[in-house]
């Protein structure tokens, strides 16, 4: 079992999201965030007056997937966030942790089953 925790575009969520839920992978939390890593924020203007953001908002996705559905997550997510044809500094990252328990709260399942 692994946890993915993909830092995406908030554009790209309804995509990331639909292409996901076609593989049915339908599980998933997701997180407002605001953070920066190479683009070191952005200068924006408002009324004239330019001004210096230093956090930029990014959306968080958390996915605990058993590991047969690994790769396909893994690649539906690189693929479908991706801005153009290469990718741009901005897009995000993706973390894949290993999970050693899993406990439906809600029911009795434990492990894989509760996934």
């Amino acid at each position: 079992m692994k946890l993915i925790v993909a830092v995406i575009q908030p554009t790209k969520l309804d995509s990331v999201r639909t292409a996901l839920s076609e593989m049915a992978v339908e599980r998933l939390t997701v997180f407002d965030a605001e953070g920066y890593g190479r683009q070191r924020g952005q200068t924006a203007t408002f009324r004239g007056i330019e001004y210096q953001t230093n956090l930029l908002r990014k959306v968080i996705v958390e996915i605990a997937v058993n590991d047969d559905f690994l790769d396909k997550t893994l690649s539906i997510i690189e693929n479908v966030a991706r801005t153009g044809q290469e990718g741009n500094i901005g897009d995000g990252k993706i973390l894949v942790l290993p999970i050693e328990q899993v406990v439906q709260i809600g029911g009795k399942e434990k492990g894989p089953s509760a996934v």
